[in-house]
């Protein structure tokens, strides 16, 4: 389970000084940077990407774009950066996904974790929701999963081999022992239209751009995956308030190059992004979007992967889910 443990240690590591860079990266950067979303654009990570590329940009006097590559669960922006130039101008904005599918399908996701990225940081978490369209009338899991067992419904996400994905599996048809059909969407924005729209009754995901349809009654938010109530959203129980606390867990977003490349240039970006993470006006706009924000060391950050994946492969090992597109 991902525990409050993981973000003490990288909250500490913030203030701890990275070794002097090689001799490679002297003059790194010295043309634009990529950021690589894997999903579409307006989506947790996306935002997430752009807060810290805009004040990067200021950091290393040297333009940061973020790129899009949205498609399969994620896997086509993972491949590509996977498979990119390794000189720390081509960097991965990735998630939790970026653990879970390869856990999950480790022989057709394309790309390993440890073997063909090169991580960078850790930089924030967040909850996620579980979210209902305002007509089906339900204000609880409880009443939700009573409504299930009667009617079809179906439920969106971000992607196939996403976290939201693989936990509402785990509660809908895992623990409920139901059959609520999983509809993949190629990112958060597109998802939480086709709810609000009445495309699809459930949405399981980042909190990223809810509050809003929230306040106009259009949709009904459920439960968050956090230890404690969101401050955005304060009235909207814990999953563990709404009576299923083993789905505790967070979607975390981090940077992560391809494998080989240099050390020096990964020990700039990083300490270039924990800088950025201090700073007050991007604290206040990923505390906004209901980001947690970690940072930490590259160690750190590798370790933490690391640990991950046992957990996702320890999950993979105890549920059967469906994680194609």
């Amino acid at each position: 389970m991902f525990t409050q443990r993981f973000f003490i240690l990288f909250a500490l590591a913030l203030n701890i000084s990275s070794p002097a860079w090689a001799q490679s990266a002297s003059n790194y950067p010295n043309r634009a940077i990529r950021f690589i979303v894997p999903f579409a654009p307006g989506g947790a990570g996306d935002t997430a990407a752009r807060v810290v590329a805009q004040k990067l940009s200021t950091t290393l006097n040297q333009s940061v774009i973020v790129e899009n590559k949205p498609g399969a669960g994620a896997l086509i922006g993972m491949q590509y950066v996977a498979s990119a130039r390794p000189d720390g101008y081509t960097i991965l904005a990735g998630s939790s996904a970026f653990v879970v599918n390869a856990a999950l399908n480790p022989d057709t996701a394309g790309y390993n974790p440890e073997k063909d990225f090169s991580p960078v940081i850790i930089a924030e978490t967040q909850p996620m929701v579980i979210v209902v369209n305002q007509a089906l009338g339900v204000k609880s899991l409880i009443q939700l999963r009573d409504l299930a067992a009667k009617d079809k419904l179906s439920f969106a996400s971000a992607g196939a081999g996403t976290q939201p994905h693989v936990i509402c599996e785990r509660i809908f048809n895992g623990l409920w022992g139901l059959d609520i059909p999983h509809i993949p969407y190629k990112g958060i924005s597109p998802a939480i239209t086709a709810l609000v729209g009445g495309e699809v009754p459930i949405y399981c995901g980042a909190p990223v751009g809810i509050s809003q349809f929230a306040k106009q009654g259009k949709i009904q938010v459920l439960a968050v995956t956090s230890d404690k109530r969101v401050p955005n959203m304060p009235d909207v129980p814990t999953i563990a308030e709404a009576g299923f606390p083993q789905m505790r867990d967070g979607i975390w977003q981090g940077f992560f190059a391809p494998a080989k490349t240099p050390p020096g240039a990964i020990l700039k970006l990083n300490q270039a992004i924990n800088q950025a993470l201090k700073s007050p006006d991007v604290i206040e706009k990923l505390e906004q979007n209901d980001f947690v924000i970690i940072g930490g060391t590259v160690k750190q950050a590798s370790e933490f992967i690391s640990s991950e994946m046992v957990r996702w492969k320890k999950i993979a090992s105890e549920t059967k889910i469906n994680t194609a597109q």
